[in-house]
């Protein structure tokens, strides 16, 4: 069977953990023996990436394109508000998204096409797919069809903009430049609940699928080492991912911790500065899964802070692949992944007392949660990128 995949961002072009879960889908389909293809963006480098062509094989063949707009998705940060709506406006429409998957979808003729986010790349491929009549799967990742940043904190979910006439109709368009997907897949039920209270997705089915753990074994854990408690805290370096929060629980507890960071982003200096005034903070900036990894094993637990809603993040499967507990805002899908006080412990988002006590609680029984490790990995196990695929497959089957 041959198998489209289109995604805004595809390694080793990646900003979060979406591109991340569509490579994985990628190659283990391919190793599966279907013939894979993705389309994906690039940065601007003349008027020849306007157009879709291969840019690399890895497993898949990767075709790459910049969508004609006003600015890449990756410089969003640096952008006036008022640029920013246009480019959204410009995006929701998707002309050059529409055109590149027309183009591919002749060149290649797949039999289903998987998407996965499509802010920055085209809302309206979705009912582009449909309308050359190819069985279409979408995979949500986040908020992004309803609020165009992709982001709501946490106390502004009743702000003027998100109460406003303007999301409304957002909404209402976003619902007719995706289409009817034969088939959308959301890894957490918090998200299916999301979109279908908002109206989008209501006439589509829809199947709660986790995303999938890396592919591959870790191996034992080891005896623990460090004298000090370690923990490790992976992603971006944003605000709304609850770094400040982070730094002011880390302020109210003593030397015998540490904090790992691995990641990178718009506060990157400021990690750097503290990292350089406190000797409990070590930044390895962005790392390789491999490192990840590694940093994994030596970690007591990973920390997830947030003060956006969350869907499912890709650290919690990393973690739990390791064997390492989570403490994580209780937001979104996360509790949906999280069994308190056995795979982790959960925190109310922005109260940083309830997360230096959640953290002061692991410090004090690191040696347990450490011997837990095989009982989360085995907690882990439905996750598997085997399970996945047996699943997607299956679901394949049913629509084409």
């Amino acid at each position: 069977m041959k198998i489209g995949i289109v995604s805004n961002f595809y390694p080793p072009n990646a900003r979060g953990g979406a591109e991340l879960v569509a490579q994985r889908v990628a190659d283990a389909l391919y190793e599966r023996g279907h013939e894979v293809f993705v389309l994906t963006t690039q940065p601007f480098e003349g008027v020849h990436s306007l157009f879709p062509r291969i840019r690399e094989r890895t497993l898949e063949a990767v075709y790459r394109f910049y969508p004609c707009n006003v600015y890449y998705l990756r410089h969003d940060r640096s952008i006036p508000f008022l640029i920013r709506v246009l480019w959204h406006l410009i995006d929701l429409i998707g002309v050059s998204g529409r055109c590149a998957i027309g183009q591919v979808i002749r060149e290649e003729d797949p039999d289903v096409i998987i998407t996965h986010n499509l802010k920055g790349i085209g809302v309206s491929i979705g009912s582009e797919i449909q309308r050359q009549g190819i069985p279409h799967i979408h995979t949500l990742h986040d908020v992004q069809l309803s609020v165009p940043s992709g982001l709501l904190i946490v106390g502004q979910e009743q702000s003027w903009l998100n109460r406003s006439f303007l999301r409304k109709w957002y909404e209402t368009e976003v619902k007719r430049e995706i289409g009817t997907p034969n088939l959308v897949l959301s890894p957490s039920t918090f998200l299916a609940d999301f979109y279908q209270q908002r109206g989008l997705f209501t006439n589509t089915r829809m199947e709660i699928l986790p995303n999938p753990l890396p592919p591959g074994s870790t191996g034992k854990r080891g005896t623990r080492m460090a004298v000090r408690t370690q923990f490790l805290y992976v992603g971006q370096l944003e605000t709304h991912k609850g770094v400040v929060q982070l730094f002011d629980a880390l302020d109210q507890m003593g030397d015998e911790i540490e904090l790992h960071i691995a990641g990178e982003g718009a506060l990157s200096d400021m990690v750097v500065q503290r990292a350089k005034r406190d000797s409990r903070i070590y930044f390895h900036g962005f790392v390789s899964l491999n490192h990840l990894i590694r940093l994994l094993q030596a970690a007591d637990a990973v920390v997830i802070p947030s003060i956006c809603y969350e869907n499912s993040p890709t650290v919690i499967y990393e973690s739990f692949l390791v064997g390492v507990p989570v403490i994580a805002s209780r937001i979104g899908g996360i509790p949906e992944l999280i069994e308190e006080g056995v795979t982790g412990l959960l925190v109310k988002p922005g109260d940083t007392r309830e997360l230096a006590s959640a953290m002061e609680t692991i410090h004090e029984q690191r040696d347990q949660w450490w011997e837990k490790y095989q009982l989360i990995r085995d907690r882990a196990k439905p996750y598997s990128i085997k399970a996945y695929v047996d699943r997607l497959e299956s679901l394949i089957k049913e629509i084409v």
